[in-house]
């Protein structure tokens, strides 16, 4: 099979300036929108109701809106006729009051009136220890994998694979930012998928670098480098668009529920591959990686030298 010849390595400043910029552009919203948080990480009651025919999601907002719910957020859940929906945290209504509230106000002047079918209550605190907790889970992987890839590799092309990782996840942030999209705990396993899905592909690059710093002692670092992602490119791309298969009929076909986390994963596995190529690698070779540092040092035989 005829392997690509393509100039990626050569292509690295082009990459990490747009790499650079979208960056920037996540930070920037992060810092001054900060992100939507459901009501997991903020607390809230979250209510399921049914009707027997297609529910107007426009109607029932209206009318939430004239009892006061502006901020409630109202989604199909699993089919047309299931109706989920968020309210945030509101001091001193407990949530079987609430729910009765808004049972009211959705079924007022119409012909087929909607069922409960469930109410759920997330407390302040409990929130906060998600939000804590989560955000936690996102820094001990990380340094999991600094000291992996240290150990397995060398601390160059662990720096390497933190940066396009934390390069991922904040793109990712970032977009969930820029649209106003909700981030709850499923988003936030998305995000975890997403960091094993990027630094998997990572790892197959810095194998093959590795292999080809041992076998190719004539070429540059630069040149090693291109042909190790080059070689690594079909598959590469055949396992991308495998999975992305899969989460665009999630995405599609998957409902609400799974919405956000099929659009993490998408927009994420789009740029772990992405990453994988001219973020990962240009960083190693940025931070002086050679093929000095992952020589097999030979056996000092200098103690057997003097025995006939």
């Amino acid at each position: 099979m005829k392997t690509t010849n393509i100039n990626f390595i050569g292509n690295r400043n082009i990459a990490l300036i747009f790499s650079g910029v979208l960056s920037l552009i996540s930070i920037v919203s992060l810092a001054t929108q900060g992100l939507h948080m459901g009501i997991d990480f903020t607390g809230g009651t979250l209510i399921e109701v049914g009707y027997q025919q297609p529910a107007d999601l426009n109607a029932l907002r209206q009318k939430l809106d004239a009892e006061g719910f502006e901020s409630a957020t109202v989604q199909n859940f699993g089919t047309a006729k299931d109706v989920l929906i968020r309210l945030k945290l509101q001091e001193g209504v407990s949530s079987a009051d609430l729910s009765t509230k808004v049972l009211e106000s959705i079924n007022k002047d119409v012909a087929t009136p909607a069922s409960l079918r469930r109410v759920e209550f997330v407390g302040p605190q409990v929130g906060d220890d998600l939000a804590e907790d989560g955000f936690l889970a996102l820094l001990y992987s990380s340094l999991a994998i600094l000291a992996y890839i240290a150990w397995r590799f060398e601390w160059k092309f662990s720096l390497g694979a933190i940066i396009a990782t934390f390069h991922d996840v904040i793109v990712t942030l970032g977009l969930f930012s820029i649209l106003g999209l909700e981030f709850d705990l499923t988003v936030l396993a998305a995000v975890l998928a997403l960091i094993g899905y990027s630094l998997n592909d990572t790892i197959v690059v810095y194998d093959r670098i590795r292999e080809n710093f041992r076998a190719l002692r004539d070429k540059s670092t630069e040149e090693i480098m291109n042909i190790s992602v080059n070689v690594t490119l079909s598959r590469t791309i055949m396992t991308s668009l495998t999975v992305l298969l899969v989460l665009v009929s999630l995405f599609f076909l998957g409902g609400e529920t799974i919405h956000n986390f099929a659009l993490v994963l998408l927009f994420g596995v789009f740029f772990g591959t992405y990453s994988s190529i001219f973020i990962a690698s240009p960083a190693a070779l940025m931070l002086g990686i050679s093929p000095a540092d992952l020589m097999i040092p030979l056996k000092d035989n200098s103690d057997i030298a003097h025995l006939p």
